[in-house]
């Protein structure tokens, strides 16, 4: 074997050693990177209250009241109200589940809904036909809820470790870049993380504008038209936006199918204004907040989003879009990286870009 082929293989066991050490600690490195998100979404204001505190050190400490006492008084306030709903919801999940796998509840949605006997039988026959795998898909449910629920740690270890990263970040960066040996590795480097905080920042802050009015919009929607557990459902309804593409999908169908199994008479108008708040969001909204700048198409989104979610389950979900994107940062940077050790510095790769721009 060749000095070139050692280096070769060398360099790929240590990638897949790389690989194989990320995927053993991948719930502590979550817990970073939530951390590492955290610290961007309230960068700018601790950027904002450093010459006013005299000190970023006080400028987190500022930031960290003033989110404390929000949370207290939401949670006063609006807390109350959504635990009673979620509770009265959690208890009748068992029951509706019950209804829906014997097949009782066609009866009542039929007699609602003015269908025939022929028609309510037949749903009948299909639910209890389906029975086993209506149960079985219930409890993977539960188990998924269950496991999210194991991670709520991370509400009290993310703020921690964001205070770290706000404090000290950039002479984190300044010593992984010190390591580098030759110039043109640490310009690469450099386009990397430069490239890394301006994604991560902008997708941060543009989930925020876009959970934030879902959430508004869903509230008030489903207060108006009288929807049950308008709170919660809205809620979670919000919440769920954080997870690209799947996670409205699945907010909405979780609001049409409590309405049908409530027997809601007005779920005709309910499914109307998810579609037409899911166009709105999707075609007129989120382009102007998001932009085109994370270059991601929807089915490299869709692959991610299913992907994170087998491999760290809820966390991977949320997680899945700016690691996509995080990867295709690193393979234009390198790139750009091999066209300069061959031909020279000829381009320059300019994150948002739609293609390579000229360097002058």
């Amino acid at each position: 074997m060749d000095a070139r082929t050692a280096r070769v293989v060398f360099t790929l066991l240590l990638f897949a050693l790389g690989l194989g050490f990320l995927y053993v600690a991948r719930e502590t490195l979550m817990a970073f990177l939530f951390a590492i998100f955290f610290a961007y979404l309230i960068d700018p204001l601790v950027s904002h209250l450093d010459h006013l505190a005299k000190g970023r050190g006080r400028a987190i400490a500022a930031i960290y009241v003033f989110l404390l006492v929000l949370i207290v008084v939401f949670f006063f306030f609006v807390g109350p109200r959504v635990a009673r709903e979620g509770g009265k919801l959690s208890a009748s999940l068992p029951q509706l589940l019950s209804r829906v796998s014997s097949g009782e509840i066609a009866s009542q949605i039929g007699m609602d809904r003015g269908w025939s006997k022929a028609t309510q039988e037949l749903l009948r026959d299909f639910l209890v036909t389906h029975s086993e795998q209506i149960k079985n898909l219930a409890q993977r449910a539960g188990i998924r809820i269950a496991e999210a629920a194991r991670k709520v740690w991370l509400i009290f270890l993310v703020p921690i470790l964001a205070a770290f990263f706000l404090k000290d970040g950039r002479s984190f960066t300044g010593v992984l870049v010190s390591f580098v040996p030759s110039k043109p590795q640490r310009e690469f480097l450099e386009g990397v993380i430069a490239d890394l905080n301006h994604m991560l920042a902008h997708f941060i802050r543009s989930q925020i504008i876009l959970a934030a009015l879902s959430l508004v919009v869903y509230l008030s929607v489903l207060s108006l038209l009288r929807a049950p557990y308008a709170l919660v459902l809205g809620t979670a309804g919000g919440m769920m936006e954080f997870v690209p593409v799947v996670g409205p999908l699945l907010a909405g169908l979780v609001m049409i199918g409590v309405a049908v199994l409530m027997s809601y008479p007005h779920w005709v108008l309910l499914v109307l204004f998810l579609g037409s708040w899911r166009l709105v969001q999707d075609y007129l909204v989120a382009p102007r907040v998001m932009g085109e700048k994370m270059e991601l198409h929807p089915l490299a989104a869709i692959f991610g989003v299913l992907a994170g979610g087998e491999i760290a389950g809820v966390l991977g979900v949320y997680l899945s879009i700016p690691v996509m994107a995080s990867l295709r940062i690193v393979w234009r940077r390198w790139q750009l990286y091999s066209e300069k050790k061959r031909f020279g510095p000829l381009n320059e790769y300019v994150f948002g870009a739609a293609e390579m721009r000229p360097r002058f």
